[in-house]
């Protein structure tokens, strides 16, 4: 966490002004036979419909064993990089083959900042997450950045295999300012499932909201 000394809040704002864009890399999720739908410089669409049920622009498709896998954009924006080399051929797991720059939102900003700010509670395995009970309970009746949360509190509910794990909160105490996941919707090992704000730092992050807000167009 930094602290507000730390924090110079006109250089990041000057960063983002000179690069309003996000960038979202695109990998291969397994190996297989690559085939493109798109080309550098194209439009794509991401994720749509009220439930997110309707799928992006489909960006290429991985062939393995006959079995076809289309991956579709998650993101609005356009195709900053793409290896065309790989057109037709077999490829490895993990292979980074497109990226989409889509311009950042107000919101966007903010969440990034934040991101930086906010201590992270990362998943423990790649598996679907849940509120514990108590925790949703709370979260219902008072709103989440009103749930203070210590070590040693169970947080989550793990789902993996068909087996419901506890996830108890390790870490410094304070509220729950952001979450990050979706109930029920895979989360990769590693990326943070929550972002926890200490009570005293409360202060500088509503000071980072509100300067984006005012000076952001």
């Amino acid at each position: 966490m930094q602290t507000d000394e730390v924090v110079d809040y006109d250089q990041i704002l000057g960063a983002y002004r000179k690069d309003p864009y996000g960038y979202v890399d695109m990998c291969t999720k397994h190996t297989g036979q690559v085939r493109f739908h798109v080309r550098l410089d194209d439009k794509v669409e991401g994720t749509s419909g009220k439930w997110h049920h309707i799928p992006g622009t489909k960006l290429f498709t991985l062939t393995r064993e006959r079995n076809n896998k289309s991956l579709h954009s998650t993101s609005n924006g356009v195709i900053s990089f793409i290896r065309d080399d790989f057109e037709g051929r077999f490829v490895e797991a993990g292979e980074k083959i497109i990226t989409i720059k889509h311009p950042l939102k107000k919101r966007e900003i903010i969440e990034q900042i934040l991101r930086n700010v906010l201590l992270p509670f990362p998943s423990p395995e790649r598996a679907k997450y849940f509120f514990s009970m108590d925790i949703q309970a709370r979260i219902e009746k008072f709103g989440q950045r009103s749930i203070s949360i210590k070590p040693g509190d169970e947080l989550f509910t793990m789902s993996l295999m068909k087996r419901d794990t506890p996830v108890y909160y390790q870490g410094d105490p304070g509220i729950i300012h952001s979450v990050y996941f979706q109930p029920g919707v895979s989360v990769d090992q590693g990326e943070p499932l929550i972002g926890i704000c200490p009570p005293e730092k409360l202060p500088l992050i509503e000071k980072i909201i509100t300067r984006v807000k005012a000076e952001w167009e």
